[in-house]
């Protein structure tokens, strides 16, 4: 599921990663939206409120939203400076932002459980790093699979589903296969994306930040799955 790299990709691998990625990017965005009332898997919205702070002279929370915007981007930067500087081991390499996007969540997590006071800074440094995460995520899952697979917000998602679905009114295009594989993938990450935001979303007032956990724990589920195969593949 992630050693794999680009064309040597099949649909199956894409599908694994994009469901599972998009499960947990849905839970946190929700859970996110829920406690923090931000939106923490994309920047579109981020941009706009930049631009509407920036309109009206308030610096100050002008600066925090593009703190916000640069943490998603600093988190796509670092999970593509990994893939491409320890190219001598791909499972390391393709794990660690995982593994970086998972200590993101447990910490909000933890802190969010024992520590949190609910003041405007603490929520705004708790939207930072769960930006940074969503960042990771969708820098390794694009990195990857060619930027077939982008696992934390919908709109380019929609927008490719919309013209895929357009195009299969004709008879010609519904005998592409790359075309049928390709809006298969964008549903999965669709239906995933969404069943994950509702469960996060049911589930939030019983367990509060624990939500946080839930998500990291299919990264691990990722990691554990891609390194007993390789294994047995070994034997």
């Amino acid at each position: 599921m992630l050693r794999k790299f680009s064309s040597s990709r099949s649909l199956a691998d894409n599908i694994k990663l994009g469901s599972l990625t998009a499960f947990s990017a849905g839970m946190v965005n929700v859970a996110s939206l829920i406690v923090l009332f931000a939106f923490t898997s994309n920047v579109t919205g981020h941009f706009a409120i930049l631009a509407e702070e920036i309109a009206r002279g308030n610096w100050h929370q002008a600066l925090i939203v593009f703190g916000w915007i640069f943490m998603f981007f600093f988190g796509n930067f670092t999970s593509n400076n990994i893939i491409i500087n320890i190219k001598h081991n791909t499972y390391l390499s393709h794990s660690i932002p995982l593994i970086l996007e998972i200590v993101c969540l447990v910490s909000v997590g933890i802190y969010g459980e024992y520590h949190y006071r609910e003041t405007l800074t603490e929520t705004e440094l708790l939207a930072g790093v769960l930006l940074f995460a969503m960042g990771l995520q969708n820098g390794l899952t694009a990195s990857i699979s060619n930027f077939a697979v982008k696992t934390t917000h919908l709109t380019g998602l929609t927008t490719d589903l919309g013209i895929i679905a357009s195009m299969l009114t004709h008879k010609e295009f519904r005998k592409n296969k790359d075309l049928k594989d390709k809006a298969k993938l964008l549903i999965f990450i669709a239906v995933f994306y969404l069943t994950g935001g509702i469960i996060s979303g049911c589930i939030y007032l019983q367990i509060g930040f624990k939500v946080f956990y839930m998500g990291s724990f299919f990264l691990i589920v990722i990691l554990f799955y891609d390194y007993s195969t390789q294994n047995e593949k070994n034997k």
